[in-house]
């Protein structure tokens, strides 16, 4: 199903000539997505400074991805799986209980039914099983959120189901179909992802723009899988984040310097649990962030 749109990548363009004329003299190339640009009509639940999430409960029965307990207290939102790409009910809720224990936001992150391939494999879902599966999974952990007294803090499609949704509008469409049925709760993606915003908008979801500072970005600007991108360290993943930060500049794999289209506005920064030196790099990103915010006069 295609997309309707009333606007273009052209007309961002101007409007971010017209506001921010010394950043668009410069010769930095501009990813396709540039939310900040734009001024979506639903806010609610937005961030309001710097901050960081993970994806975290990523593990199945007695098998467990990720250092949660230790990584939980150094972040703002927990994206936490529901069941088909990684984690079962009881993980699910223990994750819920941490997040409360550390004040941590918690979302839910849904994924394709691939507990082998850890949600990261392509599949050929009809759009409708899509809306189903999403609706399934988010409403599991809000039963649990409510159980505990939580609130559902935001949306985000995990692994292989978030890249088709950059892919398929049919599929893009479905899920947040299903994510209108929790309403005020804004749905993460990366500022790449000009349909997906787009379409939030049209919907009335609110849309958080995010940055990846341990996986690459293509000449395209689109986010290149973690088993394609080099290898991320505490050092370059810090960097990374004060670069996007101070002057809203990343690099790509070719080395061109381009723009992620935040402008002054807060962002989340995704960091990959999985990852074996994660903790190590997000305290050098959590070390990024706090004095960003600090230096910008926004909350704690």
């Amino acid at each position: 199903m295609p997309l309707r749109r009333s606007f273009s990548p052209s007309s961002f363009l101007s409007l971010a000539r017209s506001i921010l004329p010394s950043a668009t003299s410069k010769p930095v190339h501009t990813l396709s997505a540039n939310i900040a640009m734009r001024v979506p009509r639903n806010t609610a639940g937005l961030a309001t400074k710097y901050e960081i999430n993970a994806d975290m409960g990523e593990g199945f029965g007695r098998w467990k991805m990720g250092p949660d307990e230790e990584l939980m207290p150094l972040l703002d939102a927990a994206n936490i799986a529901c069941g088909f790409h990684a984690g079962d009910p009881s993980i699910m809720l223990r994750t819920v209980r941490l997040c409360k224990q550390h004040n941590v936001r918690a979302g839910a992150h849904p994924g394709l039914p691939d507990l082998l391939g850890f949600g990261r494999r392509r599949f050929d879902i009809a759009p409708a099983d899509i809306y189903s599966l999403v609706l399934y999974q988010v409403g599991a952990l809000q039963a649990m959120l409510a159980a505990e007294g939580m609130p559902l803090s935001h949306i985000k499609p995990h692994g292989e189901l978030f890249f088709v949704m950059q892919r398929d509008a049919a599929i893009l469409r479905a899920v947040l179909d299903a994510c209108v049925h929790f309403p005020g709760v804004p749905v993460y993606g990366s500022a790449g992802a000009v349909e997906e915003a787009a379409l939030c908008d049209e919907m009335d979801l609110a849309f958080q723009g995010e940055l990846y500072v341990d996986i690459d970005y293509s000449a395209e600007g689109t986010l290149v899988p973690p088993a394609k991108s080099q290898v991320a360290t505490p050092e370059l993943c810090g960097k990374r984040a004060h670069d996007a930060m101070l002057e809203d500049k990343g690099l790509n794999q070719d080395g061109v310097t381009f723009s992620f289209g935040f402008g002054e506005n807060p962002f989340s920064i995704c960091m990959h649990s999985d990852m074996p030196t994660v903790l190590d790099n997000t305290l050098a990103v959590r070390k990024a962030v706090d004095e960003m915010n600090k230096k910008r006069g926004w909350r704690k």
